[in-house]
């Protein structure tokens, strides 16, 4: 489980996630695309934002349980002011990005690698894994953005989804 060393009404540290943004060629599965950089100063800076993260792509209750809901709520999101939805884990880019086609997301979720989980950890929200093979990982957590500054943060006290769920954070929002 994660210690937040970060809270509501703190600004976030800059960060670098690498992403490899949606085009047609990536229908093709063995096309792999071409990851670029972000970072959230340039990117995220003067938005909303809604970053759910996540120990794993392809994990069981990542896939199937906590990244879905927020593609079928999507329209909600923006509904409520949201100008980005991102999924974040430790995975590389090119494992994001393939499970953001597996997924559906196109770009309307961006699947960000944050490599080595360092943002996560810069923020203490990074969990060890370790013991089942994983290694260092972002921990399950929901956080709101706006103009970089934390609105809302939810961090999973165990396994399961419920405070960084897309439920919770339409009501947060």
């Amino acid at each position: 489980m994660a210690t937040p060393t970060i809270a509501v009404g703190d600004k976030v540290p800059h960060g670098t996630f690498k992403y490899i943004p949606h085009t047609p060629e990536l229908d093709d599965p063995l096309v792999c695309g071409t990851p670029t950089t972000i970072t959230t100063t340039e990117f995220f800076a003067g938005k909303k934002v809604v970053l759910v993260s996540v120990p794993g792509a392809f994990t069981p209750t990542c896939h199937v349980n906590h990244l879905p809901p927020f593609l079928a709520r999507y329209d909600e999101f923006k509904a409520k002011g949201v100008d980005i939805v991102a999924v974040l884990a430790a995975n590389d880019a090119f494992v994001m990005s393939g499970w953001a086609r597996v997924e559906g997301l196109k770009d309307k979720i961006l699947a960000l690698s944050d490599g080595n989980a360092e943002w996560s950890k810069a923020m203490g929200l990074s969990v060890d894994l370790s013991h089942i093979g994983f290694g260092l990982r972002t921990a399950r957590y929901a956080i709101v953005l706006d103009d970089l500054v934390v609105k809302y943060l939810g961090v999973e006290p165990g396994h399961g989804v419920t405070v960084s769920g897309a439920d919770a954070v339409l009501e947060a929002l």
